[in-house]
């Protein structure tokens, strides 16, 4: 076993999402996750505390970038179109590898309420670090809130839609983010 080879953190991932996907989250261990990426557990400790924050990797990351894009938009960008700036800076930074390990990964929160609970407890957090940078900008409580829901309906739906298109595209999970994001903004004009 590679101790110390490099994308361990990546093999790991992918090795936990195929095993959930073939065998289910509850049946799978450590160990296995471990043996497949062809690191020792130790190693898989050094990345991650436990299984379950193995599909939650990068969400601190992807929080920040969210909140950068926020925090760097022009100063009379509308909330909205802060939160595009912070859609467009988070999905830059996601690859191929997301592309390809999306619909695995949806299988597997799909058959596990405990992967579900972290799903959803993830959505909450992005929506919470949006919230708080466009607060950080001077837009008011509830509208920043709004804002920020919408911001992870947009990266939702944009990643869904991106992950079911064409694996070897080119096309920018950007591209998708954004257009969901006037999907919604148009929607939600149409609410009143």
């Amino acid at each position: 076993m590679g101790r110390w080879e490099p994308g361990a953190r990546e093999r790991l991932v992918m090795a936990a999402v195929d095993l959930f996907t073939e065998q289910g989250y509850d049946a799978t261990t450590v160990a296995q996750i471990a043996e497949r990426a062809g690191v020792t557990k130790s190693t898989f400790f050094r990345h991650f505390p436990d299984k379950r924050e193995l599909l939650v990797a990068g969400q601190e990351t992807l929080s920040r970038l969210l909140a950068d894009g926020i925090a760097d938009a022009p100063a009379d960008a509308s909330p909205l179109e802060a939160v595009a700036a912070g859609l467009e800076r988070a999905s830059a930074a996601i690859g191929p590898m997301s592309r390809e390990l999306a619909p695995r990964l949806k299988a597997a929160v799909a058959a596990s309420s405990e992967l579900q609970e972290r799903d959803a407890l993830k959505s909450v957090s992005l929506a919470a670090a949006m919230t708080t940078a466009l607060i950080a900008r001077g837009i008011p409580d509830p509208t920043a809130a709004l804002a920020g829901e919408l911001g992870v309906l947009a990266f939702k739906r944009g990643y869904a839609q991106w992950s079911e298109g064409d694996r070897a595209g080119t096309d920018e999970l950007a591209g998708y983010t954004l257009a969901a994001l006037d999907e919604l903004r148009a929607a939600s004009a149409s609410l009143g």
